[in-house]
């Protein structure tokens, strides 16, 4: 039998080649887990550092192939793996580069479901379906994966979609489980990351990234998130079922952040304690993060916002109404909620979001200053957005009142 399709990348060589330095073949690869041998009665372990190719880094044999009786198959690397790879690598090239008004929903579906995938293709992501799915064979879990293949898209269709810049020497890793998801109660040693577990992603605290390249970073927040960071990070977000119709509107997409050398070596931090044994990157020191991060403590991390958008952009309301060609019609809230569905209209989850709102927008000017982090493509925006000297005014007069409620806590979030 042809060796072809055995050698399985669970991290694609085409996506691992985007975070090679300019003329450059090879990077920086770590195990964090490096493998302890004993031979002819010594006893060593492997060198944790290395500098290989992408062909030989996150890949393991026939991690892919499924076995009936004898008979090997190799079906699910070659044409299913193949066609989302493919329409992958454009999806994730589309939006490294993408700038307001551009549109593309085929780019925007391929990445969705390459996103999916890639989440659970990885070794984590395979054990984690074993343990979800009570330890089925291999080759029913990668049957369910290709039917499952869009479990995580309407929950971050959702989202509240940012795509920040590094702006300072350090770029971003990569990791052997590049869909990382960090919610800032949930540190690696709780039950919700322990082993190859991650945080639910519909906990409303919950964020997801993927790094599109060393320069750029795609981040998901959950809505309701974004509009109340003062609830608790563990509470399920409202209208959690995965598999279900979703809207998403590219002018929503927050552009324009730009993040400081510590916000990246933050991340990469978050990365490299979120990998499940190898993590990877452009220049050697890069691995490193903890030796030069300031604030390594979980919650912390930002001010306790390291991944939040500008909450300056974002607004209540968000109903979405569609009519069609044959004259059907069709509606959705901002949390995907159908009109007949409890929870469509609720007066008093508005009323508490708007003023949690307020306050976050209140509490972030201060933090950052009037110009904006990050804005949309929202009533025809053009950004750097910038605040008036009468918005910052009514800013710091919100926070003299909720000061004086002992309600604002720099950092508490």
């Amino acid at each position: 039998m042809s060796n072809e399709f055995s050698f399985n990348h669970y991290v694609p060589a085409w996506y691992q080649k985007r975070f090679l330095l300019p003329g450059k073949g090879k990077q920086a690869y770590l195990d964090l887990k490096p493998e302890v041998v004993v031979r002819d009665g010594h006893r060593f372990t492997r060198n944790a550092l290395l500098h290989w190719g992408p062909d030989s880094c996150f890949a393991e044999d026939d991690l892919y192939t499924t076995q009936w009786g004898n008979a090997k198959n190799k079906d699910i690397e070659k044409f299913f793996f193949g066609k989302i790879d493919s329409e992958g690598r454009e999806a994730v090239d589309y939006f490294d580069n993408f700038t307001h008004p551009a549109a593309d929903p085929d780019s925007f579906h391929s990445l969705l479901t390459y996103l999916s995938v890639q989440k659970m293709r990885t070794p984590k992501g395979l054990a984690w379906m074993k343990a979800v799915f009570r330890d089925e064979p291999k080759n029913i879990s990668l049957m369910r994966l290709q039917r499952i293949r869009n479990v995580f898209c309407a929950i971050w269709t959702e989202a509240k979609w940012q795509i920040a810049e590094a702006a300072g020497p350090t770029k971003f890793i990569i990791s052997d489980h590049p869909v990382t998801v960090y919610n800032r109660a949930c540190p690696p040693l709780s039950q919700e990351c322990v082993g190859f577990s991650d945080p639910d992603i519909r906990l409303v605290g919950s964020h997801t990234y993927f790094p599109l390249s060393p320069n750029r970073l795609l981040i998901f927040t959950n809505l309701r998130w974004v509009r109340n960071p003062f609830q608790s990070e563990k509470r399920m977000r409202t209208n959690p079922d995965l598999f279900r119709r979703a809207i998403f509107n590219f002018g929503d997409i927050q552009t324009g952040r730009k993040l400081c050398e510590q916000e990246v070596l933050q991340i990469n931090l978050i990365t490299k304690r979120r990998a499940y044994r190898y993590i990877a990157a452009g220049k050697r020191e890069w691995l490193y993060p903890e030796k030069h991060v300031e604030v390594d403590h979980w919650r912390k991390m930002g001010d306790g916002y390291l991944l939040m958008p500008d909450p300056r952009d974002v607004y209540m309301g968000g109903e979405i109404m569609i009519g069609y060609d044959n004259g059907r019609h069709d509606a959705f809230n901002a949390y995907g909620q159908k009109p007949w569905q409890q929870g469509y209209e609720d007066k008093e989850r508005d009323r508490v979001e708007a003023a949690a709102l307020r306050r976050f927008k209140a509490e972030f000017a201060m933090m950052h200053g009037p110009k904006w982090r990050g804005s949309s493509h929202q009533f025809m925006r053009r950004g750097p957005m910038e605040d008036s000297e009468d918005m910052t005014a009514a800013y710091r007069r919100d926070i003299q009142k909720y000061r004086a409620h002992g309600r604002f806590k720099r950092g508490r979030a």
